[in-house]
């Protein structure tokens, strides 16, 4: 286990942001996906958000973030019926 519990990590830079992609595991030896966006802001502070998803929950969050990667993908602006599930969950 490497510092503050953490497995793995892996960032990615763009223009705008940073994404870090983190498996951690807490005190209880529980793992969680961590993943978290960061922007720099004008003053120089950063602007941090982050979300965790613990191990029993994963297979059904990578289905999900799947399914809405699709959706992004394949949008065409405009159009009606992008296939919508907000606010559901269709297993």
């Amino acid at each position: 286990m490497g510092i503050r519990g953490e497995v793995f990590s892996a960032r990615l830079n763009t223009e705008r942001r940073t994404y870090f992609f983190n498996v951690k595991e807490n005190r209880k030896g529980d793992l969680f996906l961590n993943l978290v966006e960061s922007v720099k802001q004008e003053d120089a502070s950063f602007d941090r958000h982050q979300i965790f998803v613990y191990r029993e929950d994963i297979d059904e969050f990578a289905r999900n973030l799947e399914r809405a990667i699709r959706a992004l993908r394949g949008y065409r602006s405009g159009s009606s019926g992008a296939g919508s599930s907000r606010g559901r969950s269709d297993r």
